[in-house]
C-alpha cells in the first residue's frame, strides 16, 4: 500500500455518494487540524473518490492544497462500488462503552488535553434500548453440559 498526495484540485468526488456526511466536516476538520491527516482518502485509478469524502470535504475547509492518498487499484469496479458502501456500514456495527469512555475522557482532561469529540459531558449512559441490547449482546452466556461439564457459548447455537 503506497500513499501518495495528490493536489485537492485533482480529486473527485464520487457523483452517487451516498452518504450525507455535512454534519461531521467541522468535527472531521477539528481532527486533521489537531492530530494531521492520518487517515488518507482512497481513490481509483481516474481520482476518484471510494472513500474520503467527509475527509475531501475538511480538506477544503482548512483550506489544504494537498492530501494523502490511497490508490485502490487492485479492486474491481464491483468491489470498489461495494467497499464504498461498506466503508461507511461498518461503523454502525460498533457501540461505544460508556463507562471505558468515560474513564479515557477523563483521563484525557487529567492530562490538561481539551478537544471536544461531540459527547455531553462525561456523564456516559447507553443512549438507547437499541445500544444496550447490543452491549447485552456482547456479554457471554455460557452454560455447562450436566452430563459432561462442557461450556458452551449459547450466542453460537441461538438464531
Amino acid at each position: 500500500m503506497k500513499i501518495i498526495n495528490k493536489k485537492i484540485n485533482e480529486i473527485i468526488p464520487y457523483h452517487n455518494n451516498p452518504r450525507i456526511n455535512d454534519g461531521a466536516v467541522n468535527h472531521v476538520a477539528s481532527s486533521i487540524k489537531e492530530f494531521g491527516f492520518k487517515v488518507p482518502i482512497v481513490i481509483d485509478d481516474s481520482n476518484v473518490i471510494v472513500t474520503g469524502h467527509t475527509r475531501l470535504k475538511a480538506a477544503l475547509k482548512l483550506g489544504l492544497e494537498e492530501v494523502p492518498c490511497i490508490k485502490a487499484n487492485d479492486l474491481t469496479p464491483a468491489q470498489i462500488k461495494a467497499f464504498r458502501i461498506a466503508d461507511n456500514k461498518t461503523s454502525d456495527f460498533a457501540i461505544w462503552d460508556f463507562p471505558l469512555l468515560d474513564i479515557e475522557l477523563a483521563e484525557l482532561k487529567e492530562m490538561d488535553f481539551d478537544y471536544d469529540f461531540g459527547f455531553e459531558d462525561n456523564n456516559f449512559e447507553p443512549g438507547t434500548i437499541e445500544e444496550q441490547s447490543k452491549l447485552d449482546e456482547l456479554e457471554p452466556k455460557i452454560v455447562k453440559c450436566p452430563h459432561c461439564g462442557e461450556e458452551f457459548d449459547t450466542r453460537e447455537t441461538e438464531t
